[in-house]
């Protein structure tokens, strides 16, 4: 593979995790999917996605830079910015736990084109359920969060250790199902994926460091700046989105992504079971 070949393949690569990684459709059901694509989804590809992954987390921060760091300076004596980071510590915790005490095992037996599948479908179905369903709203804006309600998206994000599930996908219909409205249920899911997804990343690097090498700094660099910018767009974008128009788009979006999988499976395009 060539400089140039392995550069491009960043670049689309970066792109598809910015555009999936905080929509609800499973950013990690894409990434196989054009990894295999384009033949990098090896432990190289894999490496290369904590990076990109890594550079997507930055693009929320950089969002919402003025929130984080006004919660962050006046946490011990604002009660608005309190109940934020209670509420989010409270959200990480089931996925911590769980994910500690069972990660080996998901990786090992779910990582299957009937599961990736399967979570995508439902999860599409789940949606459609939510949307037409009668929506009682109990927290308008991210501040009317409670703990209890906080702890029930937490729950919902652990589901998303089902590999096609979607951590923001979890997060944001779990949400709704527990009485945010749609934009609270995403501002809430973006900021839970800052410490969410910091820890699995740091977890990923510490794993394979071995593998990171200075040679791939170039692809990283490539690869990161798209991501960062493709994340920043679409948070931007969902946000804008969901300010007319409902989820249903994703619904369909997934049920269909989830017979591709089924086919490519079938078919032997894509080997959905390494990852």
């Amino acid at each position: 593979m060539t400089d140039f070949t392995l550069l491009l393949h960043g670049l689309i690569l970066g792109i598809v995790e910015g555009l999936t990684e905080f929509l609800p459709v499973s950013s990690t059901g894409h990434l196989i999917l054009v990894g295999q694509l384009l033949d990098f989804n090896d432990e190289r590809g894999k490496v290369f996605e904590i990076a990109i992954q890594f550079a997507a987390i930055l693009a929320v921060v950089w969002e919402y830079r003025i929130r984080l760091w006004h919660t962050l300076v006046s946490m011990t004596s604002d009660s608005v910015s309190q109940r934020l980071a209670i509420n989010l510590i409270v959200a990480f915790l089931p996925s911590a736990i769980l994910g500690f005490l069972f990660l080996k095992q998901i990786k090992t037996y779910l990582f299957n084109p009937i599961v990736v599948a399967s979570a995508f479908i439902i999860g599409g179905l789940l949606i459609l359920w939510a949307e037409r369903r009668q929506h009682t709203i109990t927290a308008e804006t991210v501040d009317e969060i409670t703990w209890k309600d906080a702890l029930k998206v937490g729950f919902a994000q652990a589901l998303a250790m089902i590999p096609g599930t979607s951590r923001s996908g979890a997060t944001i219909i779990g949400g709704l199902f527990f009485g945010l409205s749609r934009k609270t249920a995403a501002e809430f899911s973006f900021f839970l994926a800052i410490p969410t997804m910091f820890a699995a990343t740091s977890y990923d690097v510490y794993k394979h460091f071995d593998l990171f090498s200075a040679d791939d700094i170039g692809l990283f660099a490539v690869g990161g700046v798209v991501s960062f910018i493709s994340a920043f767009l679409a948070v931007r974008g969902l946000i804008r989105f969901i300010s007319k128009h409902d989820f249903t788009v994703f619904a369909w979006y997934r049920i269909v992504f989830g017979i591709l999988v089924l086919v490519s499976a079938q078919m032997g395009w894509v080997d959905w079971g390494q990852h």
